[in-house]
């Protein structure tokens, strides 16, 4: 069984602000128009994946989550736009 983005990041127990965050991140690749607006989202939420990572605000597998809920979300958006 897989696991949507939003259930990793629901299992990763982040702090709400985190978590909030996250889940816009995810929102803004899962409702892209087009395979450049869902790239430019992943870019965002990778990017906010790394300044999570710069500042030590979590441990290091709730990061490794984090991005692979991100991409998880971006390879799923990018195969739906291909259909």
């Amino acid at each position: 069984m897989n696991t949507s983005p939003a259930d990793t990041i629901a299992a990763l127990n982040l702090p709400a602000s985190v978590h909030t965050q996250a889940l816009k991140l995810l929102d803004a690749i899962s409702h892209a128009r087009t395979l450049d607006e869902t790239l430019r989202a992943a870019d965002r939420a990778e990017g906010f994946g790394l300044g999570i990572e710069t500042v030590r605000a979590l441990n290091t597998s709730a990061v490794e989550g984090l991005y692979l809920a991100f991409d998880s979300a971006s390879q799923l958006r990018q195969s739906e736009l291909a259909e």
